[in-house]
This record gives C-alpha cells, structure tokens and sequence, in this order.
C-alpha cells in the first residue's frame, strides 16, 4: 500500500527544496526517471481507476501497476504491485500477483498500448525519525501526449514505515521556506486528460457511505472528509480555468461544507477540541478571500443579464469584439474587476497559509476519532447526534420568518442564513435518513434560493456602487445600471409566501 503526500511548487523554487534546513545534512540521490503508461484505446484501465507504467532506470525497467486511490485532503493511499521486467516495449502481465490480475478480468490485454509519457528529474532524500521514515522526491519535468506537453514540478512525500502524520510534519517544514500548493492529482490523471482521454470538470458534493448505526464521532470523520476531498479536487481546476465559474462555486461549497462540520461537532455533547476554533477562524479567513470573486461571478453569469434584458439590451454587450472594447466601456471595467478578484482568490489558494489549512485539516482526521471529540461524544449514536442539530436550526428558521411576506431587507437577510445553515446540516445528515428527507431538502433549497436571488442583487449594486467612476460616461453607465438594479430589489421586495408554506408544512424527517 502507497501512501503519499503530494503539493505542487513553482520551478524556480525547486532550489528552496534543496537547500531546506530539513534536507542539509541528507545525502540525496538523483536520476532522470522516463516512464511510458499503457491504456487500451477505449482508456479502460483508467475507468476502472488503474495506473499501468513501465519506468526506466538507469538501464532497468520497473513496471508498477495502481489501483484507485483513497485520499485525505492532499494526501492518498492505494494498492500498489511493483517488479522489475525485461523490457520497456510492454507490460508483462504474467509477473503480476493474482489481487493485481483480478482488477484486468475483461480487459483485452492484447489492445493494451503507450498512452502518454512522463520524463523529470527526481532528486529524493530518505528522512528518518524514530520508527518513521519518509522518502521526499522532489520532480522536475514534463508529462508528453503526442503534440501536447505540460510542465511538471512538484513533491511527494512517500512513508515508508512508521505514523502516517509525519508526512504532514514534513510538509509543514517544507512550507517555511518553498511556496508549495495543493495538487492531488497524480501524473497520471494529469497524463490522461493531457491525451484526451478525460475532460476535467468540476467536483460536486460527496456524501460520504455514514448510517445510523454509526457514533456521532464517526460520522463527524466521513463529512469532514468528503468535505476536504472535495475542496482539494477543485482547486487545480480553478486554477488552471478560473473562467470556469463552476470550480469556485464548488470550492466554497466545499469550504462551507468543512466549517459546517466543525459547527456540528460543537453542537450539543459533540465538542471539538480547541484547536479546532483556531481552524475555524482559517477556514473563515479564505472563504472571505474567495467571496468577492464568486459575487462578481454570480453578477456576470446571472444577475447583469437579467438587468441587460430588462432594459431591452442583449446580453452579447457584455463581451464585445476585441476592437471595440474600450476603457471608457462599463462592461471592460466590469470584467476587469472580475478578472483582479479571480486572480487574487487564485493567490490565496497557491498561499502558505491555505496549504498550512488543508495539512491541518488531513493530518486532525488521520488522529482516532475518540482523541477529535469530547469524552461525553462517545455514547451518542448518529441519530441522536443529527435530530437535536436539525431541530434546533429548524426552530431557529421557523422563528427568521415568521411574518414572511412583511420581512425588511435585513431580516430577510437573516432568514436566508438561517435556511442555508439548516440545508447545510440536512444535505450532511440525508444519508441517515434515506429518501424521507428529500421533499423537505427540495422546499429547504426552493426558499434558499428564493431569498438568495434577493440578495444578489443587493450584491450586484454593491459592486457597482465601488467601482471607479473615472469618466463621466463611465458614471452615467453605472448609474444607469445602479438605477435599474434599484427597480429589481424593489421588485424583489414582494415575495410570495407558498414557498415558506410550503417548506412548513413539509415532514420533519428527522422526528420520526
């Protein structure tokens, strides 16, 4: 079984790697590591989440098959079969172990072929302390498909023998000195899509497989951790596609879905230790950091071409020709604005400190549930644990709207955390109840989404409002815009109750 610890750096601090304090007195070994992965033209081994290589070393060849990953915030586990071959033309099945040949039952071996290519350097050190001991490779190179090329540069922290969190120790150290970010993806899933044989797209919730049986502690352990899997897998994605709105919405799904959590374990006889508080605080600090970007998405892709349309514009003015843009068009200021809030959420995702955030966080769920939650946690069964937090934020929303239709602004405000609170809790708690919370969930969204339009536009006129007016055409526009945004919040500001209605008259699954 592999398990590794894996972040991504700039190439040009590869040298803070080499020259790291941890490393001084480490002697290295370093070699240039070639590597051709095998697939069927229908990419068969990677549906079914296997890796197949032939490495060359030196003037050996290593082939080294992967099943399908398991993995905790940056780092994963997975089956791995390991042995020296003849040569570097094909894979020899006949070497593999029985449990390796059982993953390729109904795959046409015969039409299995190269893929793609890897080649780097890898400089590695054996670290040793105690009864652990790591090895740390650092690679810089490139993954080659055909035409298409991508660099390579980053570090992977394999354990070889010992305690699991002294990968993370590792890591941190590493930290005060390269600037490393989060990269779960192996080479060979980057390999893949390289070839076209997967298109990258977004990471939805993972509701992790929890039951009733459960205790409250275990179940705490599953959300948090498909929680973090989640965050970790779309950060390459905005990355990379930061146009891509869907990758920042889900990032701070993700990000919601973790700080509910710890909200959840606080709540009743389920405490948190308190360093837990200190990750909240971390946790709040990149979502604020993230906030302004996804507001001017939501500006852009919904609110803005609603505005367009209600002053009889089309939405294609929004993205003019390249030759008529110009400094003095509202929309170029507009995208501008986008774009700055966009790169600076990209800044903060490549920092130390939100990569020091996704280490503490996988390296406390890899500690025994019973040393994360208090000692009067540990007789509390799942279903208790999930009724007492239900009911109570279903009291606390029942009591946001009475009186629904006459809320003010700032109350309705309030009425729309209380419901995103509650949808949070009842979205992480649903696969303890099987289907009886679906209807309840669906009316929960309908008003979330209700009250959330709202306030979009609130938003909206927010933004515009800080924009510069460096021009009096420039003024005029967002004036113009600021006016008509003004007529929807009114608009907006009669709301009909049969969705509240609805949602109250709904079966309170968890009572019964």
């Amino acid at each position: 079984m592999e398990i590794e610890l894996k972040l991504a750096l700039p190439p040009q601090h590869a040298a803070r790697i080499r020259k790291h304090p941890l490393l001084a007195s480490l002697k290295p070994t370093r070699r240039t590591l070639h590597s051709i992965y095998f697939d069927t033209p229908k990419f068969d081994l990677m549906h079914r989440g296997i890796a197949l290589r032939l490495r060359r070393i030196g003037y050996h060849w290593v082939q080294t098959m992967k099943a399908e990953a398991r993995a905790v915030g940056a780092m994963s586990s997975r089956p791995e079969w390991e042995m020296a071959v003849a040569g570097g033309a094909s894979p020899d099945f006949a070497v593999l172990p029985p449990d390796a040949l059982e993953l390729l039952i109904g795959i046409d071996l015969a039409r299995i072929a190269p893929a793609f290519v890897t080649e780097f350097q890898r400089t590695a050190w054996q670290i040793e302390r105690g009864e652990d001991l790591a090895e740390l490779a650092l690679d810089i190179g490139r993954i080659q498909a055909g035409d298409a090329t991508q660099p390579l540069s980053e570090v992977e922290i394999e354990l070889k023998s010992g305690d699991s969190t002294f990968l993370f120790e590792l890591a941190t150290q590493l930290l005060e000195q390269a600037a490393l970010f989060i990269e779960p993806r192996s080479k060979a899933e980057r390999g893949y899509t390289l070839c076209g044989a997967t298109r990258p797209a977004p990471i939805k919730t993972l509701r992790p497989a929890i039951h009733s049986q459960q205790r409250a502690q275990e179940v705490w352990n599953a959300l948090m951790q498909a929680a973090l899997t989640q965050l970790v897998a779309n950060v390459p994605g905005f990355l990379e596609r930061p146009h891509d709105i869907e990758y920042l919405h889900q990032l701070r799904i993700a990000l919601r879905r973790l700080r509910t959590g710890i909200t959840l374990a606080q709540s009743g006889k389920s405490g948190l230790l308190a360093q837990s508080e200190r990750t909240v605080e971390s946790l709040r600090g990149v979502m604020r950091n993230l906030n302004p970007a996804r507001d001017w998405d939501v500006f852009l892709d919904e609110t803005l071409p609603k505005t367009l349309a209600a002053l009889g514009e089309p939405a294609a003015i929004l993205t003019p020709p390249e030759n008529t843009v110009s400094e003095e068009n509202v929309f170029t200021l507009i995208r501008e604005y986008a774009a700055a809030s966009r790169q600076h959420a990209q800044t903060v995702l490549r920092g130390s400190d939100f990569t020091h955030l996704v280490l503490d966080l996988g390296r406390s769920l890899l500690t025994p549930t019973e040393a994360i939650v208090s000692s009067e946690a540990k007789a509390i069964n799942a279903h208790q644990w999930a009724a007492g937090i239900l009911e109570k934020r279903w009291l606390k929303l029942r009591k946001r709207c009475r009186r629904f239709t006459r809320l003010s602004p700032e109350e309705r405000h309030m009425a729309r955390i209380a419901a995103k609170k509650l949808r949070y809790a009842a979205d992480a708690f649903a696969p303890l109840y099987g289907k009886r919370g679906a209807r309840f969930i669906a009316a929960l969204a309908d008003l979330q989404d209700m009250l959330g339009r709202a306030n979009d536009v609130h938003v909206g006129a927010q933004l515009l409002h800080a924009l510069p007016r460096k021009t009096i055409p420039l003024s005029f526009e967002l004036g113009r815009l600021e006016g008509a945004l003004q007529v929807e919040a009114v608009r907006n500001d009669t709301i009909s109750a049969a969705i509240w209605h609805r949602l109250a008259q709904s079966r309170l699954f968890w009572r019964e």
